[in-house]
């Protein structure tokens, strides 16, 4: 048999952290970005976690 291929769509925007968690980019930080507050703006930029209801399904997209 074949090895499983990833999924390379979410290998690209999700990856594994240290401890296991899974991280990600936050969205709505490309464009219309007058009307959204400098704090709301700075707060997107850094990346977030992964909801713990989401991980298992992902995990098993980005490592076949």
């Amino acid at each position: 048999m074949p090895k499983m291929k990833s999924n390379r769509a979410s290998s690209k925007r999700f990856r594994r952290t240290g401890s296991g968690r899974i991280r990600k980019n936050n969205a709505f930080a490309r464009h219309i970005l007058t009307k959204k507050s400098q704090k709301r703006k700075r707060k997107l930029r850094k990346p977030g976690l992964v909801a713990a209801a989401d991980e298992k399904r992902l995990r098993q997209l980005i490592s076949r």
